[in-house]
């Protein structure tokens, strides 16, 4: 995988790849699949609910997972700061709702966290895929986040995602993206 060797090499490096893989994707500018997902106490979350609103989805492999984790505690920490900026964060993953209450009160997470256990809306978002695993065929959960704008398109598509720093990152990029909006306006 282009990313794995990249956990120990310096911030800007890790920046740098992110954006290669974002410059790549087809998804920034098209509308985004509207969903409904249950999130951890099996209350309904509707993108469309969010018209009007920024909406960060990370995509995420598995809850109490060391990258997840990271993912998770670092979006908690900054969560203040996307509220401040007119922005939902959901972490998405397969997991059950009951796996994800668990997952949120041992790690006093912050912000709500939906199950897709058909995998249906990761694979309309490009998080889903097809692989092989030891030359069987397998699926997996890719690591990425999409940056939706207030009038539900994808502003920004992280194809690919280091989980430390990743955060910090989306907020720079929404930072970027609201200060290029507000000149426009």
């Amino acid at each position: 995988m282009l990313l794995a060797g990249m956990c120990c090499k310096p911030e800007h490096s890790v920046a740098a790849v992110e954006e290669a893989a974002a410059a790549r994707s087809p998804a920034v500018g098209e509308a985004a699949p509207e969903f409904t997902l249950p999130d951890q106490n099996d209350k309904p979350v509707r993108l469309r609910d969010h018209r009007g609103r920024w909406v960060v989805l990370y995509f995420y492999p598995a809850d109490d997972t060391p990258g997840c984790i990271c993912d998770a505690t670092e979006f908690t920490e900054l969560l203040f700061r996307f509220k401040d900026m007119n922005a939902a964060v959901y972490g998405i993953s397969e997991d059950s709702t009951e796996s994800h209450r668990r997952f949120i009160e041992k790690f006093a997470l912050g912000m709500d966290l939906l199950s897709d256990p058909d995998h249906t809306v990761m694979a309309s978002y490009g998080a889903w895929a097809a692989t092989k695993v030891a030359g069987e065929p397998s699926e997996r959960v890719i690591r990425s986040t999409v940056l939706i704008g207030p009038d539900g398109r994808a502003r920004h598509h992280w194809p690919e995602v280091i989980p430390k720093g990743h955060a910090a990152r989306v907020r720079k990029k929404l930072l970027e993206l609201q200060g290029v909006e507000s000149k426009s306006e």
